[in-house]
């Protein structure tokens, strides 16, 4: 699952650090260590090609418009 804060994505398993907690009876929790998702800027992700393989995305003229592929495979993305 992806979210997207502010320019920052909180990508699922990626940038997983882990924080103390101290319990707190009023609210109910119990202390100990919690894992917490921190986001990541926008521009340290990269799309994926088919082969799982991350790809930077160039520009290219096809049919007389402007397209953008992927650069490891050639592969037009859908506008």
């Amino acid at each position: 699952m992806t979210q997207i804060l502010e320019g920052k994505l909180l990508v699922e398993g990626v940038n997983v650090y882990k924080k103390n907690v101290k319990p707190n009876p009023a609210a109910g929790t119990t202390g100990g260590v919690v894992d917490k998702t921190m986001p990541i800027d926008v521009s340290n992700v990269a799309l994926v090609d088919a082969n799982g393989k991350p790809s930077r995305v160039g520009i290219k003229e096809a049919d007389g418009k402007k397209v953008r592929y992927l650069k490891t495979t050639g592969a037009v993305l859908a506008a």
